[in-house]
């Protein structure tokens, strides 16, 4: 007669397997690219976009106006100096392109519109283009 075993689910390796890592931290690629954060707020005449930048300058922005998308690129540099007999115990920060686009529900006016930047913060003012009056046609 076949002999009865109690199972146990925890002695088994493949429980183990399904939680390996499931309480760890989620930690991002290292040197993956960050996404532009952006707050975006509307009035009668425009847009207001406040993108977070830090460690660019400005000449290393680029803003591009199409209709009504927007797109902000950038690219971040990192200038490190190693001195001799100095070594690298842990490095985090971003370097390379960071880039984002998005789509606002009115067409924007390039000629009006502006842009600074100033500790980080890249602040746009979007002007909306004026609604162009449709025109009536006459039947002949």
């Amino acid at each position: 007669m076949a002999q009865l075993q109690i199972y146990d689910p925890f002695a088994d390796a493949g429980f183990d397997e399904v939680f390996r890592g499931f309480f760890q931290p989620v930690r991002p690629e290292r040197n993956a690219p960050v996404p532009v954060k952006i707050d975006v707020t509307e009035n009668e005449k425009g847009y207001t976009v406040r993108a977070e930048i830090p460690g660019v300058k400005k000449d290393e922005i680029h803003v591009a106006i199409e209709g009504n998308q927007v797109t902000i690129s950038a690219e971040v540099k990192r200038e490190t100096e190693r001195k001799e007999g100095e070594r690298v115990l842990r490095s985090e920060r971003y370097h390379g392109s960071v880039y984002r686009a998005f789509t606002l529900p009115a067409d924007l006016d390039e000629e009006h519109s502006e842009a600074k930047y100033e500790n980080g913060v890249l602040e746009l003012t979007l002007a909306k283009k004026p609604a162009v009056a449709g025109r009536k046609l006459t039947i002949q």
